[in-house]
Protein backbone atom coordinates (compact mmCIF):
# COMPACT_ATOMS: atom_id res chain seq x y z
CA UNK A 1 0.00 0.00 0.00
CA UNK A 2 1.20 3.89 -0.78
CA UNK A 3 1.40 5.43 1.90
CA UNK A 4 2.69 9.42 2.70
CA UNK A 5 5.57 8.56 4.13
CA UNK A 6 6.43 12.41 4.99
CA UNK A 7 3.07 12.49 6.59
CA UNK A 8 4.34 13.05 10.55
CA UNK A 9 6.59 15.94 8.75
CA UNK A 10 3.34 17.72 7.72
CA UNK A 11 1.56 20.43 9.30
CA UNK A 12 -1.42 18.84 10.29
CA UNK A 13 -4.21 20.81 11.47
CA UNK A 14 -5.30 20.91 14.73
CA UNK A 15 -8.06 18.02 15.32
CA UNK A 16 -10.32 20.48 17.34
CA UNK A 17 -10.94 22.67 13.80
CA UNK A 18 -13.24 19.65 12.86
CA UNK A 19 -14.50 18.07 15.72
CA UNK A 20 -18.72 18.43 15.86
CA UNK A 21 -21.28 18.66 17.97
CA UNK A 22 -23.01 15.95 19.17
CA UNK A 23 -26.83 15.75 17.68
CA UNK A 24 -29.96 13.50 18.17
CA UNK A 25 -33.51 14.22 18.57
CA UNK A 26 -34.15 17.51 19.83
CA UNK A 27 -36.94 17.81 21.99
CA UNK A 28 -37.96 21.32 22.63
CA UNK A 29 -38.54 22.68 26.19
CA UNK A 30 -42.05 21.96 27.14
CA UNK A 31 -42.74 19.70 24.64
CA UNK A 32 -44.64 16.39 26.03
CA UNK A 33 -43.50 13.14 24.80
CA UNK A 34 -45.93 9.81 23.89
CA UNK A 35 -45.55 7.04 26.46
CA UNK A 36 -45.67 5.24 22.96
CA UNK A 37 -42.20 5.87 20.67
CA UNK A 38 -43.47 3.99 17.81
CA UNK A 39 -43.21 5.35 14.50
CA UNK A 40 -44.35 3.74 10.82
CA UNK A 41 -42.90 5.18 8.15
CA UNK A 42 -43.15 5.18 4.13
CA UNK A 43 -40.22 2.31 2.86
CA UNK A 44 -40.60 3.01 -0.87
CA UNK A 45 -40.07 -0.22 -2.57
CA UNK A 46 -38.93 -3.48 -1.37
CA UNK A 47 -35.16 -2.78 -0.70
CA UNK A 48 -32.50 -5.09 -3.27
CA UNK A 49 -30.45 -5.06 0.03
CA UNK A 50 -29.50 -3.91 3.51
CA UNK A 51 -26.06 -4.59 2.79
CA UNK A 52 -24.10 -1.28 3.10
CA UNK A 53 -21.72 -2.15 0.44
CA UNK A 54 -24.40 -3.99 -1.55
CA UNK A 55 -26.86 -1.08 -1.61
CA UNK A 56 -28.20 0.34 -4.85
CA UNK A 57 -31.16 2.06 -4.32
CA UNK A 58 -32.84 4.95 -2.17
CA UNK A 59 -34.99 1.98 -0.62
CA UNK A 60 -31.98 0.31 0.79
CA UNK A 61 -30.02 3.35 2.10
CA UNK A 62 -33.39 4.50 3.58
CA UNK A 63 -33.19 1.90 6.17
CA UNK A 64 -29.09 1.00 6.22
CA UNK A 65 -28.98 4.68 7.83
CA UNK A 66 -31.16 3.80 10.81
CA UNK A 67 -28.85 0.22 10.76
CA UNK A 68 -25.81 1.74 10.22
CA UNK A 69 -23.69 4.55 11.15
CA UNK A 70 -20.36 5.65 9.42
CA UNK A 71 -17.90 8.11 10.54
CA UNK A 72 -20.14 11.30 9.96
CA UNK A 73 -23.73 11.85 9.18
CA UNK A 74 -25.20 15.23 7.93
CA UNK A 75 -27.49 17.23 9.31
CA UNK A 76 -30.46 18.85 7.27
CA UNK A 77 -28.20 21.87 6.60
CA UNK A 78 -25.95 19.09 5.03
CA UNK A 79 -23.18 19.78 7.64
CA UNK A 80 -21.35 16.98 9.18
CA UNK A 81 -21.91 15.31 12.57
CA UNK A 82 -20.34 12.83 14.18
CA UNK A 83 -20.90 9.20 13.69
CA UNK A 84 -18.09 7.02 14.68
CA UNK A 85 -15.56 9.39 14.19
CA UNK A 86 -14.89 12.35 16.88
CA UNK A 87 -12.75 14.41 14.96
CA UNK A 88 -10.33 14.16 12.07
CA UNK A 89 -6.91 15.72 10.75
CA UNK A 90 -5.90 16.38 7.52
CA UNK A 91 -2.49 16.62 5.97
CA UNK A 92 -1.05 20.05 4.32
CA UNK A 93 -1.95 18.39 0.84
CA UNK A 94 -4.99 17.20 1.73
CA UNK A 95 -4.31 13.57 0.39
CA UNK A 96 -3.65 11.88 3.86
CA UNK A 97 -6.82 11.69 6.62
CA UNK A 98 -6.54 10.20 10.19
CA UNK A 99 -10.01 9.71 11.95
CA UNK A 100 -10.37 9.75 15.23
CA UNK A 101 -12.67 6.77 16.40
CA UNK A 102 -14.78 6.74 19.80
CA UNK A 103 -14.91 4.00 22.25
CA UNK A 104 -18.11 4.07 23.09
CA UNK A 105 -19.23 2.53 19.47
CA UNK A 106 -20.53 -0.85 19.95
CA UNK A 107 -21.97 -3.40 17.44
CA UNK A 108 -25.25 -5.12 17.89
CA UNK A 109 -23.12 -7.75 19.48
CA UNK A 110 -21.39 -5.62 21.97
CA UNK A 111 -18.16 -6.34 20.49
CA UNK A 112 -16.36 -2.45 19.77
CA UNK A 113 -16.60 -0.86 16.34
CA UNK A 114 -12.85 -0.15 15.58
CA UNK A 115 -10.47 1.19 12.89
CA UNK A 116 -10.50 -2.60 11.21
CA UNK A 117 -14.24 -2.55 10.87
CA UNK A 118 -13.20 0.62 8.41
CA UNK A 119 -10.55 -0.86 6.48
CA UNK A 120 -12.90 -4.07 6.10
CA UNK A 121 -15.64 -2.34 4.78
CA UNK A 122 -13.62 -0.25 2.61
CA UNK A 123 -11.64 -2.98 1.11
CA UNK A 124 -15.10 -4.73 1.08
CA UNK A 125 -16.43 -2.24 -1.41
CA UNK A 126 -13.58 -2.70 -3.92
CA UNK A 127 -13.08 -6.30 -4.07
CA UNK A 128 -14.81 -7.97 -6.88
CA UNK A 129 -15.52 -10.65 -5.07
CA UNK A 130 -17.72 -8.36 -3.55
CA UNK A 131 -19.55 -7.38 -6.78
CA UNK A 132 -20.49 -4.20 -5.23
CA UNK A 133 -22.59 -2.09 -7.56
CA UNK A 134 -21.33 1.10 -6.02
CA UNK A 135 -17.65 0.04 -6.13
CA UNK A 136 -17.51 2.94 -8.59
CA UNK A 137 -17.88 4.91 -5.54
CA UNK A 138 -14.52 4.37 -3.75
CA UNK A 139 -12.65 5.07 -7.52
CA UNK A 140 -14.17 8.86 -7.18
CA UNK A 141 -12.12 10.51 -4.22
CA UNK A 142 -9.20 8.90 -5.80
CA UNK A 143 -8.40 6.65 -2.84
CA UNK A 144 -4.75 4.94 -3.52
CA UNK A 145 -5.05 1.89 -5.79
CA UNK A 146 -8.93 1.70 -5.45
CA UNK A 147 -9.06 1.78 -9.55
CA UNK A 148 -6.30 -1.00 -9.76
CA UNK A 149 -8.34 -3.16 -6.97
CA UNK A 150 -11.75 -3.54 -8.86
CA UNK A 151 -9.85 -4.65 -12.10
CA UNK A 152 -8.67 -7.13 -10.51
CA UNK A 153 -4.91 -5.88 -10.97
CA UNK A 154 -4.05 -5.58 -7.25
CA UNK A 155 -5.47 -7.65 -3.68
CA UNK A 156 -7.95 -5.35 -1.94
CA UNK A 157 -5.25 -5.00 0.98
CA UNK A 158 -3.42 -3.05 -1.41
CA UNK A 159 -6.08 -0.41 -0.80
CA UNK A 160 -4.90 2.78 0.73
CA UNK A 161 -6.58 2.63 3.98
CA UNK A 162 -5.20 1.67 7.31
CA UNK A 163 -6.01 0.89 10.98
CA UNK A 164 -3.04 2.74 12.71
CA UNK A 165 -4.47 1.33 15.90
CA UNK A 166 -7.64 0.07 17.53
CA UNK A 167 -9.09 3.50 17.01
CA UNK A 168 -7.49 5.32 14.05
CA UNK A 169 -8.37 5.01 10.89
CA UNK A 170 -6.45 6.50 7.95
CA UNK A 171 -7.69 6.67 4.20
CA UNK A 172 -4.82 7.87 1.47
CA UNK A 173 -5.82 9.52 -1.45
CA UNK A 174 -4.00 9.92 -4.76
CA UNK A 175 -4.44 13.60 -5.03
CA UNK A 176 -6.86 15.95 -3.12
CA UNK A 177 -10.22 15.75 -3.43
CA UNK A 178 -12.47 18.74 -1.88
CA UNK A 179 -15.55 16.34 -1.22
CA UNK A 180 -13.98 13.71 -0.24
CA UNK A 181 -15.29 14.46 3.26
CA UNK A 182 -18.82 14.69 1.60
CA UNK A 183 -18.58 11.25 0.39
CA UNK A 184 -18.37 9.55 3.36
CA UNK A 185 -21.47 9.65 4.71
CA UNK A 186 -22.85 7.16 2.11
CA UNK A 187 -23.34 3.75 3.30
CA UNK A 188 -20.92 2.44 0.63
CA UNK A 189 -17.98 4.05 2.68
CA UNK A 190 -19.95 2.42 6.25
CA UNK A 191 -17.96 -0.49 8.34
CA UNK A 192 -18.39 -3.83 7.80
CA UNK A 193 -18.73 -6.83 10.78
CA UNK A 194 -15.95 -9.40 9.12
CA UNK A 195 -16.85 -12.30 11.45
CA UNK A 196 -20.29 -12.08 11.30
CA UNK A 197 -20.08 -11.79 7.42
CA UNK A 198 -17.30 -14.68 7.10
CA UNK A 199 -19.77 -16.78 9.54
CA UNK A 200 -23.05 -16.24 7.73
CA UNK A 201 -22.11 -14.83 3.55
CA UNK A 202 -24.78 -13.33 1.69
CA UNK A 203 -27.34 -14.57 4.98
CA UNK A 204 -25.40 -11.87 7.45
CA UNK A 205 -28.23 -9.28 7.19
CA UNK A 206 -31.08 -12.20 7.99
CA UNK A 207 -32.82 -10.84 11.45
CA UNK A 208 -31.57 -13.75 12.78
CA UNK A 209 -27.53 -13.14 11.81
CA UNK A 210 -27.38 -9.58 11.70
CA UNK A 211 -24.95 -7.57 13.86
CA UNK A 212 -25.47 -3.57 13.05
CA UNK A 213 -23.80 -0.47 14.54
CA UNK A 214 -26.64 2.36 14.35
CA UNK A 215 -29.06 3.14 16.30
CA UNK A 216 -31.47 0.28 15.47
CA UNK A 217 -31.43 -2.85 15.06
CA UNK A 218 -33.30 -5.15 12.67
CA UNK A 219 -35.93 -7.46 14.09
CA UNK A 220 -38.38 -8.25 11.79
CA UNK A 221 -37.86 -8.21 8.25
CA UNK A 222 -40.83 -9.96 6.09
CA UNK A 223 -40.41 -9.73 2.28
CA UNK A 224 -42.91 -6.92 0.24
CA UNK A 225 -44.93 -7.07 4.08
CA UNK A 226 -42.53 -4.95 6.46
CA UNK A 227 -39.26 -4.56 7.70
CA UNK A 228 -39.47 -3.70 12.13
CA UNK A 229 -36.09 -2.22 13.39
CA UNK A 230 -36.12 -1.51 17.14
CA UNK A 231 -33.96 0.81 19.68
CA UNK A 232 -30.39 -0.33 19.87
CA UNK A 233 -29.16 0.12 23.77
CA UNK A 234 -25.82 -0.76 22.65
CA UNK A 235 -25.60 2.30 20.46
CA UNK A 236 -23.27 4.87 21.43
CA UNK A 237 -25.76 7.85 21.44
CA UNK A 238 -28.84 5.90 22.71
CA UNK A 239 -29.34 8.47 25.47
CA UNK A 240 -30.24 10.92 22.84
CA UNK A 241 -32.81 8.79 21.11
CA UNK A 242 -36.39 9.06 21.28
CA UNK A 243 -38.22 6.62 18.96
CA UNK A 244 -38.48 2.98 20.43
CA UNK A 245 -39.28 1.37 17.37
CA UNK A 246 -39.82 2.02 13.68
CA UNK A 247 -41.22 0.24 10.93
CA UNK A 248 -40.85 0.48 6.89
CA UNK A 249 -43.43 -0.37 5.11
CA UNK A 250 -42.76 -1.27 1.29
CA UNK A 251 -45.14 -0.02 -0.98
CA UNK A 252 -44.11 2.00 -4.09
CA UNK A 253 -48.06 3.44 -4.77
CA UNK A 254 -48.18 6.81 -3.12
CA UNK A 255 -51.76 6.26 -3.45
CA UNK A 256 -51.52 2.92 -1.87
CA UNK A 257 -49.03 5.24 1.08
CA UNK A 258 -51.69 7.96 1.35
CA UNK A 259 -54.55 5.68 2.17
CA UNK A 260 -52.74 3.78 4.91
CA UNK A 261 -51.98 7.32 6.24
CA UNK A 262 -55.12 8.50 6.47
CA UNK A 263 -56.27 5.51 7.85
CA UNK A 264 -54.07 5.74 10.58
CA UNK A 265 -51.89 3.36 9.85
CA UNK A 266 -48.70 5.23 8.87
CA UNK A 267 -47.31 8.58 10.37
CA UNK A 268 -45.19 9.18 7.27
CA UNK A 269 -46.04 8.93 3.77
CA UNK A 270 -45.57 9.77 0.18
CA UNK A 271 -48.94 11.25 -1.16
CA UNK A 272 -50.45 11.35 -5.16
CA UNK A 273 -49.10 14.44 -6.80
CA UNK A 274 -52.10 14.69 -8.48
CA UNK A 275 -54.12 15.30 -5.88
CA UNK A 276 -51.59 17.84 -4.15
CA UNK A 277 -53.90 20.64 -4.32
CA UNK A 278 -56.80 18.90 -2.81
CA UNK A 279 -54.40 16.96 -0.17
CA UNK A 280 -52.84 20.66 0.89
CA UNK A 281 -56.65 22.01 1.31
CA UNK A 282 -57.20 19.45 3.53
CA UNK A 283 -53.95 19.07 5.60
CA UNK A 284 -51.79 22.41 5.34
CA UNK A 285 -50.12 21.46 8.39
CA UNK A 286 -48.89 18.09 7.29
CA UNK A 287 -48.46 18.35 3.82
CA UNK A 288 -44.18 18.51 3.39
CA UNK A 289 -42.22 20.14 0.47
CA UNK A 290 -38.53 20.01 0.70
CA UNK A 291 -35.70 20.74 -1.43
CA UNK A 292 -34.19 17.68 -2.83
CA UNK A 293 -30.75 17.22 -4.93
CA UNK A 294 -32.52 14.53 -7.81
CA UNK A 295 -32.57 14.75 -11.48
CA UNK A 296 -35.69 12.62 -12.93
CA UNK A 297 -34.68 11.58 -16.56
CA UNK A 298 -34.65 8.67 -19.31
CA UNK A 299 -32.41 6.99 -20.42
CA UNK A 300 -31.78 6.15 -24.14
CA UNK A 301 -29.85 2.20 -24.65
CA UNK A 302 -27.18 3.93 -27.07
CA UNK A 303 -26.28 0.15 -27.80
CA UNK A 304 -28.80 -0.22 -30.03
CA UNK A 305 -30.48 1.09 -32.71
CA UNK A 306 -31.92 4.14 -33.49
CA UNK A 307 -30.84 5.14 -29.76
CA UNK A 308 -27.21 5.06 -31.38
CA UNK A 309 -28.18 7.95 -33.42
CA UNK A 310 -27.91 11.13 -31.19
CA UNK A 311 -30.88 12.53 -33.50
CA UNK A 312 -33.19 10.78 -32.46
CA UNK A 313 -32.18 11.16 -28.88
CA UNK A 314 -32.18 15.16 -29.22
CA UNK A 315 -35.18 14.98 -30.94
CA UNK A 316 -37.21 12.66 -28.36
CA UNK A 317 -35.32 15.32 -25.49
CA UNK A 318 -36.02 18.65 -27.40
CA UNK A 319 -39.99 17.00 -27.52
CA UNK A 320 -40.66 17.06 -23.91
CA UNK A 321 -42.48 20.01 -22.84
CA UNK A 322 -40.38 20.27 -19.19
CA UNK A 323 -42.88 22.95 -18.69
CA UNK A 324 -45.97 21.61 -18.52
CA UNK A 325 -44.42 18.43 -16.96
CA UNK A 326 -43.38 20.78 -13.47
CA UNK A 327 -46.31 23.08 -13.40
CA UNK A 328 -49.41 20.72 -14.19
CA UNK A 329 -48.20 17.19 -14.07
CA UNK A 330 -46.37 17.32 -10.91
CA UNK A 331 -47.16 20.93 -9.14
CA UNK A 332 -44.88 20.47 -6.05
CA UNK A 333 -42.59 23.02 -6.87
CA UNK A 334 -40.82 20.86 -9.09
CA UNK A 335 -37.73 22.62 -11.61
CA UNK A 336 -37.76 21.76 -15.34
CA UNK A 337 -34.41 20.19 -15.93
CA UNK A 338 -32.50 20.58 -19.34
CA UNK A 339 -28.95 19.83 -17.83
CA UNK A 340 -28.21 16.76 -15.83
CA UNK A 341 -26.30 18.57 -12.34
CA UNK A 342 -29.42 20.19 -10.23
CA UNK A 343 -29.39 23.70 -9.75
CA UNK A 344 -29.15 23.23 -6.14
CA UNK A 345 -26.15 22.02 -5.53
CA UNK A 346 -23.86 23.75 -3.78
CA UNK A 347 -20.92 25.64 -5.25
CA UNK A 348 -22.08 24.90 -9.11
CA UNK A 349 -23.55 26.89 -11.17
CA UNK A 350 -25.07 24.56 -14.31
CA UNK A 351 -24.39 25.65 -17.81
CA UNK A 352 -26.72 27.08 -19.80
CA UNK A 353 -27.69 24.71 -22.72
CA UNK A 354 -28.71 26.25 -25.90
CA UNK A 355 -32.20 24.18 -26.24
CA UNK A 356 -32.94 25.31 -23.06
CA UNK A 357 -33.09 28.74 -23.52
CA UNK A 358 -35.86 27.68 -26.92
CA UNK A 359 -39.14 28.26 -26.64
CA UNK A 360 -41.08 25.49 -26.75
CA UNK A 361 -42.05 25.73 -30.41
CA UNK A 362 -38.34 26.27 -31.32
CA UNK A 363 -37.55 22.86 -29.68
CA UNK A 364 -40.71 20.60 -31.99
CA UNK A 365 -39.75 22.11 -34.95
CA UNK A 366 -36.04 21.01 -34.39
CA UNK A 367 -37.07 18.14 -33.18
CA UNK A 368 -39.52 16.78 -36.25
CA UNK A 369 -36.44 18.34 -38.44
CA UNK A 370 -33.84 15.96 -36.58
CA UNK A 371 -36.26 13.03 -36.37
CA UNK A 372 -36.76 13.48 -40.50
CA UNK A 373 -32.85 13.53 -40.96
CA UNK A 374 -32.68 10.69 -39.04
CA UNK A 375 -34.92 8.57 -41.75
CA UNK A 376 -38.34 8.60 -39.86
CA UNK A 377 -41.42 10.12 -41.65
CA UNK A 378 -45.04 9.06 -41.65
CA UNK A 379 -44.44 6.42 -44.12
CA UNK A 380 -41.82 5.05 -41.83
CA UNK A 381 -42.52 6.36 -37.86
CA UNK A 382 -40.23 5.53 -35.56
CA UNK A 383 -42.14 2.88 -32.29
CA UNK A 384 -40.27 1.73 -29.30
CA UNK A 385 -41.11 0.37 -25.65
CA UNK A 386 -40.65 2.69 -22.61
CA UNK A 387 -39.67 0.98 -19.58
CA UNK A 388 -40.98 2.46 -16.55
CA UNK A 389 -40.72 0.97 -12.61
CA UNK A 390 -44.50 0.29 -11.32
CA UNK A 391 -45.48 3.49 -9.62
CA UNK A 392 -48.82 5.76 -10.23
CA UNK A 393 -46.86 8.69 -10.91
CA UNK A 394 -44.36 7.11 -13.47
CA UNK A 395 -46.90 6.00 -15.34
CA UNK A 396 -48.69 9.52 -15.54
CA UNK A 397 -45.57 11.25 -17.02
CA UNK A 398 -45.01 8.09 -19.39
CA UNK A 399 -48.24 8.68 -20.69
CA UNK A 400 -47.78 12.41 -20.83
CA UNK A 401 -44.40 12.27 -22.48
CA UNK A 402 -45.64 9.61 -24.51
CA UNK A 403 -48.58 11.61 -25.83
CA UNK A 404 -46.39 14.58 -26.64
CA UNK A 405 -43.99 12.24 -28.77
CA UNK A 406 -47.17 11.36 -30.43
CA UNK A 407 -48.49 14.60 -31.22
CA UNK A 408 -45.32 16.59 -32.15
CA UNK A 409 -43.48 13.55 -33.66
CA UNK A 410 -46.00 10.89 -34.71
CA UNK A 411 -43.99 8.59 -32.59
CA UNK A 412 -45.70 5.41 -31.43
CA UNK A 413 -45.33 3.99 -27.29
CA UNK A 414 -45.85 1.11 -26.02
CA UNK A 415 -45.66 1.41 -22.40
CA UNK A 416 -44.22 -1.56 -20.26
CA UNK A 417 -44.21 -1.19 -16.40
CA UNK A 418 -41.96 -3.95 -14.07
CA UNK A 419 -41.52 -3.86 -10.28
CA UNK A 420 -38.45 -2.05 -9.35
CA UNK A 421 -36.15 -4.91 -8.75
CA UNK A 422 -37.31 -6.54 -12.29
CA UNK A 423 -37.04 -3.22 -14.30
CA UNK A 424 -33.17 -2.94 -12.56
CA UNK A 425 -32.17 -5.74 -13.68
CA UNK A 426 -33.86 -5.49 -17.07
CA UNK A 427 -32.05 -2.11 -17.42
CA UNK A 428 -28.84 -3.57 -16.19
CA UNK A 429 -28.60 -6.15 -18.75
CA UNK A 430 -29.27 -4.07 -21.91
CA UNK A 431 -32.77 -5.40 -22.28
CA UNK A 432 -34.17 -2.13 -23.41
CA UNK A 433 -34.83 0.75 -25.38
CA UNK A 434 -35.88 3.98 -23.17
CA UNK A 435 -36.33 4.00 -19.38
CA UNK A 436 -37.15 6.01 -16.49
CA UNK A 437 -34.37 6.90 -13.97
CA UNK A 438 -33.46 9.31 -11.95
CA UNK A 439 -30.39 10.15 -9.54
CA UNK A 440 -30.69 11.12 -5.92
CA UNK A 441 -27.13 12.74 -5.22
CA UNK A 442 -25.18 10.71 -2.53
CA UNK A 443 -23.42 13.86 -1.26
CA UNK A 444 -23.85 17.69 -2.32
CA UNK A 445 -21.60 18.29 -5.03
CA UNK A 446 -22.06 18.35 -9.23
CA UNK A 447 -19.89 15.06 -9.19
CA UNK A 448 -22.08 12.96 -7.38
CA UNK A 449 -24.58 13.48 -10.33
CA UNK A 450 -22.20 13.55 -13.49
CA UNK A 451 -20.11 10.44 -12.83
CA UNK A 452 -23.48 8.34 -13.91
CA UNK A 453 -22.62 8.87 -17.17
CA UNK A 454 -18.94 8.31 -17.37
CA UNK A 455 -18.50 5.00 -19.43
CA UNK A 456 -17.50 2.66 -15.85
CA UNK A 457 -19.82 3.71 -13.87
CA UNK A 458 -22.52 1.16 -12.51
CA UNK A 459 -25.59 3.33 -12.88
CA UNK A 460 -24.86 4.13 -16.32
CA UNK A 461 -27.41 1.61 -17.73
CA UNK A 462 -27.84 3.51 -21.43
CA UNK A 463 -24.15 2.68 -21.56
CA UNK A 464 -22.95 6.47 -22.60
CA UNK A 465 -19.25 6.34 -23.70
CA UNK A 466 -17.33 9.33 -25.05
CA UNK A 467 -13.68 9.10 -23.61
CA UNK A 468 -13.59 12.74 -23.86
CA UNK A 469 -16.38 13.57 -21.07
CA UNK A 470 -14.29 10.60 -19.40
CA UNK A 471 -11.39 12.88 -19.06
CA UNK A 472 -13.11 15.71 -18.13
CA UNK A 473 -14.39 13.81 -15.20
CA UNK A 474 -10.93 12.35 -14.46
CA UNK A 475 -9.54 15.56 -14.82
CA UNK A 476 -12.07 17.62 -12.30
CA UNK A 477 -11.10 14.80 -9.71
CA UNK A 478 -7.23 16.89 -9.62
CA UNK A 479 -8.93 20.50 -9.44
CA UNK A 480 -9.72 22.82 -6.52
CA UNK A 481 -12.68 24.51 -8.00
CA UNK A 482 -13.25 22.25 -10.98
CA UNK A 483 -16.96 24.11 -12.06
CA UNK A 484 -15.94 24.99 -15.20
CA UNK A 485 -14.74 21.25 -16.38
CA UNK A 486 -18.36 20.50 -15.23
CA UNK A 487 -19.24 22.58 -17.17
CA UNK A 488 -17.59 21.49 -20.62
CA UNK A 489 -18.75 18.12 -19.13
CA UNK A 490 -22.26 18.74 -19.21
CA UNK A 491 -22.42 20.49 -22.73
CA UNK A 492 -20.64 17.66 -23.97
CA UNK A 493 -22.72 15.15 -22.69
CA UNK A 494 -26.11 16.47 -23.30
CA UNK A 495 -25.59 19.46 -25.31
CA UNK A 496 -24.01 17.83 -28.05
CA UNK A 497 -24.62 13.95 -27.04
CA UNK A 498 -27.76 14.17 -25.13
CA UNK A 499 -26.82 10.82 -23.37
CA UNK A 500 -29.97 11.09 -21.37
CA UNK A 501 -33.57 12.69 -21.68
CA UNK A 502 -33.33 14.98 -18.18
CA UNK A 503 -36.51 15.99 -17.30
CA UNK A 504 -37.44 17.45 -13.92
CA UNK A 505 -35.46 18.13 -11.17
CA UNK A 506 -36.78 16.60 -7.38
CA UNK A 507 -38.19 18.18 -4.45
CA UNK A 508 -39.42 15.80 -1.29
CA UNK A 509 -42.67 15.45 -0.90
CA UNK A 510 -44.50 14.04 1.86
CA UNK A 511 -47.47 13.84 4.70
CA UNK A 512 -46.45 13.82 8.14
CA UNK A 513 -48.74 13.60 10.81
CA UNK A 514 -49.00 16.52 13.49
CA UNK A 515 -47.83 14.93 16.22
CA UNK A 516 -44.02 13.59 14.53
CA UNK A 517 -41.29 16.23 15.77
CA UNK A 518 -38.00 16.23 14.33
CA UNK A 519 -38.69 15.99 10.62
CA UNK A 520 -36.03 17.76 8.77
CA UNK A 521 -34.84 16.18 5.33
CA UNK A 522 -31.76 16.73 4.18
CA UNK A 523 -30.65 17.45 0.70
CA UNK A 524 -30.52 13.62 0.04
CA UNK A 525 -34.00 13.52 1.72
CA UNK A 526 -32.79 11.47 4.41
CA UNK A 527 -34.27 11.90 7.57
CA UNK A 528 -32.76 9.63 10.37
CA UNK A 529 -35.50 8.01 12.61
CA UNK A 530 -33.07 8.87 15.70
CA UNK A 531 -33.69 12.34 14.97
CA UNK A 532 -37.72 11.95 15.70
CA UNK A 533 -40.33 12.11 18.06
CA UNK A 534 -43.69 10.85 19.19
CA UNK A 535 -45.54 14.19 21.09
CA UNK A 536 -48.83 13.36 23.00
CA UNK A 537 -51.57 13.02 21.54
Amino acid sequence: MKVNKNLCLTILLSSSLFAMPLLAATVPDGVKLSPNQEIVRSGGQEPTSIDPQLIQEDAGWIRAFDLFEGLYSQDPEGNLEPGVATSYNVNEDNTVYRFNLRKDAKWSNNEPVTAHDFVYGFQRAVDPKTSSPYSWYMQIPSIVNADKIINGKLAPSELGVKALDDYTFQVTLERPVPYFMKMITYPTMFPAPKKTIDKWGDDWTKPEHIVSNGAYKLKIWNINEKMVLERNPLYWNNVKTVIDKVTYLPIPLSSAQFKRYQAGEMDVAGFPLDHFKKIKQDLPNEVRIDPMLGIYYYIFNTNIAPFNDVRVRKALSYSINRDIITKYVLGTGQLPAYGFAPEAVSGYTPPKLDYSTWTQKERDEKAKALLAEAGYSDSNPLNFTLLYNTNELHKKLAIAIAAMWKKTLGVTVTLENQEWKTALSTMSSGNFQVGRYAWISDYNEASSTLDVLTSEHGNNYGHYKRQAYDNLMNQSRTMKDPSKVYQEAEKLAIQEDMAVAPIYQYTSAAVVKPYVGGYEPNSQAVVYTRNLYIKAH
